[in-house]
């Protein structure tokens, strides 16, 4: 395994350890809210600070952005971290969340690790050097239309702004064949299109450290991931459409319809 991801790795399985010591003790956990329909725990904040201890034990040099720290430090390499994703889920006990640590070089998307910390199932991924699950290769299911597809998204409930072209996508989708599923987690989501679990993904609105390691997941598992408008700005808009490469052409063509002007922002 390449230098980077191994740190990665170790730094991903040190703030599942986090994250896992305290489900027994949820009712105890401080909790604050950034905004509508995001919230930040003490654990959260641990687990961050135990994944940057980590990277900057190995790499002093390099920038971070993560999504409690925001952004430290200035560097051609940057990791970008999620510590827990699915906060909301893991709060109520509902036992789908993961860790997300992803590098990139010149911005470009360089390794990705994501950790099921109960499940114990660690995805990793290397630029040019394919995705593996558990150290074994993965592949993006090569489906060839919406129907009989298991297609994962996010409801917008943080942007609700968005909520009635969301709502407009979501139908094409269920009209088209596809049956949906939302778990809570982009960053297992996304995984799970890489191996195969679910055919494609679709969100908007997200954060750079919700879909960095996902992407690159399932780049290197064969697939396709582009913002609405089949481009590669999903980092910057959020906005983010995923799977093989005929489910992601459905998926865009069954999206386009409500593409707006703030969605494409």
């Amino acid at each position: 395994m390449h230098p980077m991801v191994n740190i990665a790795v170790r730094a991903a399985r040190a703030a599942g350890q986090v994250i896992t010591r305290h489900i027994d003790r949820l009712d105890r956990i401080a909790v604050q809210s950034k905004g509508r329909n995001d919230f930040v725990s003490d654990v959260d904040r641990m687990a961050e600070q135990v994944i940057v201890d980590t990277l900057r034990g190995a790499y002093p040099d390099h920038a971070i952005l993560g999504e409690e720290g925001g952004a430290q430090g200035q560097s051609e390499h940057r990791w970008i971290i999620d510590p827990l994703d699915g906060t909301t889920n893991y709060l109520h006990g509902f036992p789908q969340y993961a860790v997300s640590i992803a590098l990139t070089h010149r911005d470009q998307l360089e390794c990705g690790v994501i950790y099921d910390p109960l499940r114990q199932e660690l995805f990793t991924a290397r630029r040019g050097g394919g995705a593996q699950l558990e150290g074994r290769r993965i592949r993006v299911p090569q489906r060839k239309a919406l129907s009989g597809a298991l297609i994962g998204t996010g409801f917008p409930v943080r942007r609700q702004e968005h909520l009635p072209a969301y709502m407009g996508m979501f139908q094409e989708v269920c009209q088209h064949g596809g049956d949906i599923r939302r778990a809570g987690s982009a960053a297992l989501d996304l995984a799970y299109v890489a191996c195969g679990r679910l055919d494609g993904f679709w969100e908007i609105g997200l954060s750079p450290w919700d879909v960095a390691a996902g992407a690159l997941l399932i780049r290197e598992a064969g697939g396709i991931v582009t913002d609405f408008g089949g481009d590669n700005g999903f980092l910057d808009t959020g906005n983010i459409v995923a799977g093989g490469p005929k489910i992601h052409n459905a998926l865009l063509q069954t999206i386009k319809p409500y593409r707006t002007d703030a969605l494409q922002r």
